[in-house]
């Protein structure tokens, strides 16, 4: 099996998803919301810069070639890695400025999202196929009234 370029191995995504939920479950049960700053800053790095250190340490621990693991689409992963991201920021800050109800809210959502997702049903996904569904009628609209 040859893995696409535009691909990431699915064993490193689901070692991503879990950094989520057991940082997540971490910060929640411990009250030490830094532990949140681990997949926040890895998953900013992988958005950033295309190096997501828990991805990239995870890879050494791949017993098999990169290539022949089930890909997943890159792309696809960097829409979900920005909800997540952005989830974490809110979350974490929430933190920071005392707002409890909200930062375990969004610290549960991101958790619950990468656990559904480990478990086979991406929420991500979804919501990127309706927004792209969306946008492309958007645009037929808009051709078809011209």
């Amino acid at each position: 099996m040859s893995q696409p370029l535009n691909s990431i191995p699915r064993p490193l995504v689901r070692t991503n998803q879990w950094v989520i939920v057991i940082s997540s479950v971490l910060a929640l049960t411990t009250g030490n919301y830094w532990i949140l700053l681990l997949p926040l800053l890895s998953g900013l790095s992988g958005l950033l810069f295309h190096l997501n250190p828990v991805m990239y340490l995870a890879k050494f621990l791949l017993r098999h070639p990169v290539n022949t693991y089930i890909p997943e689409d890159r792309d696809q992963q960097k829409f979900n890695q920005t909800i997540a991201v952005s989830c974490l920021a809110i979350a974490f800050i929430s933190f920071l400025l005392q707002w409890t109800l909200i930062a375990i809210i969004f610290t549960v959502i991101v958790a619950l999202a990468a656990f559904i997702a480990i478990l086979g049903f991406c929420i991500g996904c979804f919501i990127h196929f309706h927004w792209s569904q969306y946008r492309q009628r958007k645009i037929q609209a808009q051709s078809q009234s011209k």
